[in-house]
């Protein structure tokens, strides 16, 4: 579906639907389409995902050791 700027103003929420069931919405200048609009992809990526097989992650807002602290400062 090819609509110009003024019509995808007016029908912004009909046009997103229509992406988001998979319709070509392309919005145009005058005759010369410009944008396409698309549905944006959902992240893969999952908290946990490693749960379990990582060693306890450092907590940086603790004050170093200093042991830690002179291997740190190069001493």
């Amino acid at each position: 579906m090819k609509v110009t700027v003024h019509t995808a103003k007016t029908q912004l929420s009909k046009l997103i639907e229509a992406a988001l069931r998979g319709e070509e919405v392309v919005i145009a200048r005058g005759k010369d389409p410009v944008v396409r609009l698309v549905p944006v992809e959902k992240p893969k990526f999952a908290f946990g995902l490693l749960e379990g097989e990582v060693a306890t992650i450092p907590d940086f807002l603790e004050p170093m050791d200093e042991d830690d602290l002179r291997a740190w400062e190069g001493r």
